[in-house]
């Protein structure tokens, strides 16, 4: 992970710390990164982002979280890569209110991380982003069989009921009728379901 994309976004009015006379100034996250060996590019304009999107290995949001979800979505949608937040004390304090917000991140970053506690951090991020996507697909596969198996189900009961025939031989029919048909089961079950459901009009 070499190439990031650095999000910011302003800190909402009044949300930053009180006294910030106690705190040493804070390196931005592209600062910190490129003395850490990384290459940065930072920008918050969608088109410049959306144009380069291919060539970032993971993606940093510099802001609170409300902000966070609008960008997870939209990075998710021109392409999924690691993200990971920019915690520093704005962006923390600015975020008090949204504990309980759902975001898509894979890790934190801190202004007062050492280059070496930067590598691991984006390493596990990025581990752990490609577990979440095969944790996604594996979701969205299971998902599909459930609704595949919903059709099958329905269409057996259907020609259980018109052709007076077992639910084996039922699923035998559509089987046999997908295959002569060079179809998929579940295409001709759910042929099967609403051409039924016409005819009962």
């Amino acid at each position: 992970m070499r190439f990031l994309l650095v999000i910011r976004e302003a800190v909402l009015p009044g949300t930053a710390p009180t006294d910030s006379s106690k705190s040493l100034p804070l390196a931005e996250p592209e600062t910190l990164l490129k003395t850490s060996g990384y290459q940065v590019f930072a920008s918050c304009q969608e088109p410049l982002i959306r144009k380069r999107i291919k060539e970032f290995d993971a993606a940093v949001l510099d802001m609170p979280i409300e902000g966070m979800q609008r960008w997870g979505t939209l990075l998710l949608r021109w392409r999924p890569l690691p993200l990971l937040w920019w915690c520093s004390p704005e962006t923390a304090s600015s975020s008090l209110e949204a504990c309980e917000t759902e975001v898509p991140v894979d890790g934190l970053l801190s202004p007062t991380m050492t280059a070496s506690e930067l590598h691991w951090a984006l390493h596990f991020s990025a581990k752990h982003f490609f577990e979440r996507r095969t944790w996604q697909d594996e979701r969205a596969q299971l998902v599909s069989r459930l609704e595949e198996r919903k059709w099958i189900d329905m269409a057996k009961s259907i020609l259980c009921d018109v052709n007076k025939v077992s639910e084996a031989e039922a699923y035998d029919l559509l089987r046999k009728r997908a295959m002569n048909e060079r179809k998929r089961m579940v295409d001709v079950a759910t042929s099967v379901v609403k051409a039924h459901q016409q005819l009962k009009f």
